[in-house]
């Protein structure tokens, strides 16, 4: 009956071990996962803030000022402009 008791005992210690341990990690587990959303979120609004920027540098006044400021670019004389048209051929 001794040796009964004793592996029980050992049985019970083994199991509360095995659930301390899968606890633990668990929670280290949840923690790891918390973090990773919180970075995600943060991911989300540095993407939606270089939306912005992109749309930002896009803009079509945004581009012509930097063109004749920065590039000394102009727009052509209309006499010069010539339409080509597609060959119908084609």
């Amino acid at each position: 009956m001794a040796k009964l008791n004793l592996l029980l005992l050992a049985v019970l210690v083994a199991c509360a071990l095995g659930l301390v341990t899968s606890q633990h990690r668990a929670r280290k587990l949840f923690s790891a996962l918390e973090r990773e959303h919180e970075h995600a979120r943060e991911l989300e609004i540095e993407y939606g803030r270089l939306q912005l920027e992109a749309s930002t540098w896009g803009q079509h006044a945004r581009v012509q000022r930097m063109a004749v400021g920065t590039l000394g670019l102009r727009s052509p004389d209309t006499r010069r402009v010539r339409l080509v048209g597609r060959d119908p051929a084609q």
